[in-house]
């Protein structure tokens, strides 16, 4: 037998604002003394409190920032947000997996909106 589970739906989100949601359940834990933090919790945690640079309001407008650009798509714009390039080569990592690369001026461009947040 064989279960399957249906996506409702799905969002992206920075890392600034999962470390917001997750200081909420981390909140409610400790609240609760017989609840304990389990392990992949207590290690998000962690992740999120060493790289979350921005907080949630800043990181969410410079997503939709990036979005507003045409060499930008949501995904993309989401995992500039939380790396925060500062160089041309930082930000063609990010892009290394797609199937096209950006001219100079529009890494540029990029990289300008980043600057006004970083």
């Amino acid at each position: 037998m064989t279960i399957f589970k249906e996506k409702l739906g799905e969002e992206y989100l920075t890392t600034s604002e999962v470390k917001a949601l997750l200081e909420e359940v981390e909140a409610e834990r400790a609240a609760d003394e017989e609840r304990e933090v389990r392990y992949e919790l207590a290690r998000a945690i962690e992740h999120v409190n060493r790289f979350a640079f921005l907080d949630p309001e800043e990181s969410r407008a410079l997503a939709e920032e990036l979005v507003e650009l045409e060499t930008v798509d949501e995904k993309t714009a989401f995992k500039i947000a939380d790396l925060l390039p500062q160089s041309r080569d930082e930000l063609r990592a990010v892009y290394a997996q797609q199937r096209y690369a950006l001219s100079g001026d529009e890494l540029d461009e990029i990289l300008n909106v980043v600057a006004k947040y970083a």
